[in-house]
C-alpha cells in the first residue's frame, strides 16, 4: 500500500515538508497525523483526496493522493 500526502502553501512551510509517502492510513485524519508526527491540525485546513474535496474521516485507499491546504482566497 502506498499513499502520497502533499502539503501546499503555508502548510508546507509550517510542516517543513512538501510531500510524504505513507505505507497505510485509515482516513485523511490518520494520514495527517502520520505525515506530521501528530502535529496539531489548524482549524481551517482543507483536505482533498485524488483532487476532490473530502472530510478528515474520509477513507483513504492504496494509491490515493491526500492533499492538505489552507483555505483558498482570491481577489
Amino acid at each position: 500500500m502506498s499513499i502520497q500526502v502533499k502539503f501546499f502553501a503555508s502548510l508546507r512551510e509550517k510542516i517543513g515538508k512538501a510531500e510524504v509517502e505513507l505505507a497505510t492510513a485509515s482516513n485523511a485524519g490518520d494520514a495527517w497525523a502520520q505525515a506530521t508526527d501528530n502535529a496539531p491540525r489548524p482549524d481551517n485546513v482543507l483536505v482533498a483526496i485524488n483532487l476532490d474535496y473530502a472530510k478528515f474521516d474520509s477513507v483513504v485507499k492504496d494509491g490515493d493522493e491526500v492533499a492538505f491546504f489552507p483555505p483558498v482566497t482570491g481577489g
